[in-house]
């Protein structure tokens, strides 16, 4: 049993969750704190599960349909489902429950959140056929990711604010530029592949110039938040965090060298998400 869980886990990339849950737990504490919402541990429970099941839907999803693309790709062809580790089959029985589960969860926080419930899985589900027709893929994952704040926010408050549209601004610039580094392994394969992406559109220099773009808007948006909030010291010791671990990532890879890319992906941006949220939530439960 434990061997198939971590078979599921290993498929859907469940470690990689520290990217959007963060920000989720940002968004739900500003609705209690700043939006006017009420805290309860029912609450959070069901936006973590929500959460859970999105992103699990998702990923799962991506592996399902991109498989034959995966066998092809030497990075890829080991993935649970071009190795015959799980089955087609039974990656869309898993891909299933978890949007009956997702949506049915919706039902137990509000009607506003179960009524968007499709729209969000139509973002998060639709990503993976981007790649086929869009360079801008990458833009499409940020604003699959950038639903954790708002949606976390929307389930305390049952409406929308400034600052968590501000702050899922930031999560879409910030995952679609390490998104668009981490795709520079994949240059040449997709050309070769006919697949659309910013590394293939624009080459490994111009894509980093992109991202590069991106990361800007994002620390000028960690500043906006920060000011337009009314935060105070602890919320701008994890920007600066945050928008150190940014500089970083543009540090550490270069066109010619990278070898750094999957530090970068994992290690420095997870490490930017959880102190940001750390010391953002700290601050909002310390001030508010």
């Amino acid at each position: 049993m434990f061997s198939t869980i971590n078979k599921y886990l290993s498929l859907v990339k469940f470690s990689h969750t520290i990217f959007a849950m963060p920000f989720a737990l940002t968004g739900f504490f500003m609705a209690t704190t700043i939006g006017g919402g009420s805290f309860s541990w029912r609450l959070f429970l069901l936006v973590v599960l929500c959460m859970v099941f999105a992103r699990s839907a998702a990923m799962a999803f991506n592996r399902w349909l991109d498989v034959d693309i995966d066998r092809l790709n030497p990075r890829t062809a080991k993935r649970e489902i071009p190795a015959g580790v799980i089955s087609r089959g039974n990656a869309m029985v898993f891909i299933i429950m978890n949007v009956i589960l997702f949506i049915g969860t919706t039902w137990f926080i509000n009607p506003v959140c179960f009524y968007l419930s499709p729209v969000a899985l139509l973002v998060v589900l639709g990503y993976s056929y981007t790649k086929r027709f869009t360079a801008l893929c990458h833009l499409v994952l940020g604003v699959g990711l950038s639903l954790a704040p708002i949606g976390a926010f929307l389930a305390v408050t049952g409406h929308f604010a400034l600052l968590p549209v501000l702050m899922s601004c930031l999560v879409l610039c910030w995952v679609s530029g390490f998104d668009i580094i981490y795709s520079l392994q994949d240059e040449d394969f997709d050309k070769s592949q006919q697949l659309n992406s910013i590394p293939a559109w624009l080459g490994l220099s111009g894509a980093l110039r992109f991202s590069e773009l991106l990361h800007v808007i994002t620390a000028a948006l960690v500043v906006t938040i920060g000011i337009t909030g009314h935060f105070h010291w602890l919320y701008w010791i994890g920007a600066a965090v945050f928008v150190a671990m940014l500089v970083s990532q543009h540090l550490l890879v270069k066109p010619d060298d990278l070898s750094k890319v999957n530090i970068m992906f994992m290690t420095t941006n997870g490490i930017a998400s959880v102190v940001f949220a750390v010391f953002a939530i700290s601050d909002m439960l310390i001030y508010r």
